[in-house]
């Protein structure tokens, strides 16, 4: 059904609705109107609710926010919430308690915490508190409800109730009225004797009354205003009210309210938004939301899928993606956008940079703040700050800047970050921590750009997982160009190589690839040769970032039947050169000859030849694990022969192992900065990657 034929029947809900109350009240509340609600009457009041019902859609049933061209209509792109059942982070016993549980699925949120629908906890619970951090949709969700109520029986909402949408920043001094601002909106459509019947709807209980943004109250009337909706509550306690405010404004002081956390967006929610978002008929024809939904699940994006829990965020990615198709791969403008949304654009919109702190608080000087916040944690491997520790940096701050403002104080600052912005959350009572991983990240990043930490970078983190992001947004933040950081990481990564042994598994690889046929970068051959002789699936990930079309061809080589009736009990460890063999094996069946092509000299027939006559020679599975093993032996040297690889090049110790993974995953990183990178030049990277793979001195 058309928005115009809801309307219509939502008109003449509201009409019946407000016809009813006055008729029950009689002629003290109709004035000089007929006590029988004549036919002028009826119409006057049909027509203020069609005004009143295009007002709310106008005001309150559009979205536009973040600079968007045009504005959306709420209902085309809303995605039902889900609030949090019953869990409390202040369950935690402790700081280490809590670092543990988040990096189990880096989400303050478990896993597998209860929910429960949204609309069902607003029908079900009269006096609702909706919290939560700055855009995770609360004010969307209330006008959401409104708009359900406007819709009477065609609508979700389940009690009969004229919707009433407050914003309580609008009480900026201590004459607070809530009955006033209500009739206002009454007042504005048209509907005779506002007072009068305002009063009679909330008697009767005929109201559902929002109020939104509790938080965004001045700090000076705050308390007036919390005493007034309690005294306007008590008073008017027939009606059904939806409040709203963010987690660290709100003071748990609301005596009737039912109060519920905003649960974070899951996969299921992300994907229906941006399926929402691209409606168009064009986007519909391109599959857009589709192809949008599938970028964002690769692992290059995952930071940015971590963003997207947040309503407000996942509507900047959805933009970025609307604007180029893609998300960019210098992922540190994504994110750099997204932080100052929050510092910034958010707080504008939302009309919130009244307080003091933002009188001398600079967004730049702010942004420096936050980044050595974020650096002093991450350096430690520390996510959560107690509040001391926090203010005590601002302090120092401020006292060692020569240009911040002397006026302010930590505790203020702290407040305002927490409060309106949201990029510091308190976690639990005084533990703070960053609202994303993915802005403590870059803002760790900013901080070593801006200090000229690349050096301690390289020589600390450059093997630590936990890092990996920070190379990316540091290559992404070095406008100059990101030339000097991949030159000190391949100087790094040449230590790792220093054993014999390792030294001559290169040089076979340079051996057996150099010259061969194959269409692919010498680098790339040398990684494909590497795999297919060790099984190691960190240098998959590396010739995927050399050359995609080369790991299309060597994943053909996981292990299928034939490699599983060759060696029934094949020891599982998975750096054998059997399950090597097994991989090699499937793609020379599978006929994907072009992967072969990265060496120079095996006759791949013969090969085949030869593990087809050993197949048959295979044990019984009851047999002996020492035939098991034995006949595993031959069908390793018959490979390695084939390879023309030293069987004892691929018996390395665990040290050994462990080196080689980690020169292989500094390579791969090291090709993901340069992908990442704002600016890089042609001559060093052509330098770099003919390097790539080589025993230094080759």
């Amino acid at each position: 059904m058309s928005f115009e034929a809801i309307a219509l029947n939502a008109a003449k809900s509201l009409a019946a609705i407000i016809m009813a109350t006055l008729w029950e009240k009689g002629s003290k509340c109709l004035g000089n109107f007929s006590k029988n609600l004549d036919k002028k009457t009826q119409q006057t009041i049909f027509t203020a609710s069609q005004q009143y019902i295009e007002n709310y859609k106008e005001r309150h049933g559009i979205l536009k926010v973040l600079g968007m061209r045009e504005p959306v209509e709420l209902e085309s792109v809303y995605t039902a919430v889900q609030f949090l059942d019953k869990w409390d982070i202040r369950r935690f016993e402790s700081l280490e308690s809590l670092e543990k549980a988040y990096r189990e699925n880096r989400s303050f949120q478990p896993k597998n915490c209860p929910t429960q629908d949204g609309l069902k906890v607003a029908n079900e619970k009269q006096f609702l508190m909706v919290i939560g951090c700055p855009g995770a949709g609360k004010s969307t969700f209330l006008r959401k409800m409104g708009l359900e109520a406007l819709k009477g029986k065609q609508g979700g909402f389940a009690h009969e109730c004229i919707p009433a949408f407050i914003e309580l920043k609008q009480f900026t001094s201590s004459d607070i009225d809530l009955e006033k601002a209500i009739t206002e909106e009454f007042r504005i459509c048209g509907f005779p004797f506002p007072e009068e019947f305002t009063a009679e709807l909330l008697a009767k209980g005929k109201l559902l009354v929002l109020l939104d943004g509790l938080d965004e109250v001045p700090a000076k009337v705050v308390n007036d205003a919390i005493a007034h909706i309690q005294d306007f509550v008590d008073k008017y306690d027939k009606n059904r009210y939806i409040t709203s405010c963010r987690t660290a404004a709100y003071r748990h002081n609301f005596r009737r309210f039912t109060d519920v956390a905003m649960s974070e967006f899951d996969s299921l929610q992300i994907k229906h938004f941006i399926s929402n978002w691209f409606q168009s008929e064009i986007d519909k024809q391109m599959g857009t939301a589709q192809k949008c939904w599938e970028l964002l699940q690769k692992p290059e994006n995952y930071a940015a899928k971590e963003l997207a829990h947040t309503p407000l965020l996942l509507t900047l990615l959805c933009l970025v993606y609307d604007h180029s198709q893609n998300f960019p791969n210098n992922r540190s403008v994504l994110y750099r956008k997204a932080l100052r949304i929050l510092l910034e654009e958010w707080a504008a919109e939302k009309r919130i940079l009244r307080d003091e702190i933002y009188q001398g608080m600079r967004t730049e000087l702010e942004e420096i703040l936050l980044a050595e916040i974020a650096y002093n944690g991450f350096e430690v491997d520390r996510l959560f700050f107690t509040q001391q520790e926090i203010v005590s940096q601002i302090k120092t701050f401020l006292a060692e800047n020569l240009n911040a403002p002397k006026h302010l104080d930590g505790e203020a600052i702290l407040k305002a970050i927490a409060v309106q912005q949201g990029i510091l959350v308190e976690r639990a009572e005084s533990v703070f921590s960053f609202s994303h991983l993915t802005l403590q990240e870059y803002l760790t990043a900013q901080y070593i750009t801006d200090h000229y930490k690349i050096s301690t970078l390289v020589s600390e983190h450059l093997t630590d997982k936990r890092w990996q992001e920070v190379f990316l947004l540091v290559a992404g933040l070095m406008r100059g160009g990101a030339d000097e950081l991949l030159l000190m990481m391949e100087k790094s990564a040449q230590k790792y190589i220093n054993t014999p042994k390792l030294q001559g598994l290169l040089n076979w690889s340079h051996q057996a690839t150099d010259g061969s046929e194959g269409k692919f970068k010498s680098a790339a051959k040398r990684t494909g040769a590497l795999f297919l002789a060790l099984a190691r699936d960190r240098a998959l990930e590396l010739a995927s970032a050399l050359n995609p079309n080369l790991t299309r061809v060597l994943e053909i080589t996981r292990i299928l039947d034939l490699a599983r009736a060759l060696n029934p009990r094949t020891p599982t460890r998975p750096s054998t050169p059997t399950r090597a063999f097994s991989r090699a094996l499937t793609l020379a069946i599978a006929q994907e000859l072009e992967a072969v092509k990265i060496f120079t000299s095996v006759n791949f027939t013969v090969l085949i030849a030869r593990l087809e006559a050993l197949k048959a020679q295979a044990p019984d599975f009851n047999q002996s694990y020492k035939v098991h093993q034995g006949f595993s032996n031959r069908v390793s040297l018959t490979w390695l022969n084939a390879l023309k690889l030293n069987p004892d090049l691929v018996c390395l110790s665990d040290r050994e192992f462990q080196s080689l993974e980690d020169y292989l995953y500094i390579n791969l990183v090291l090709v993901r900065c340069k992908q990442a990178a704002m600016r890089v030049s042609p001559k060093t990277w052509e330098a770099i990657e003919g390097r790539m793979l080589l025993v230094s001195g080759d």
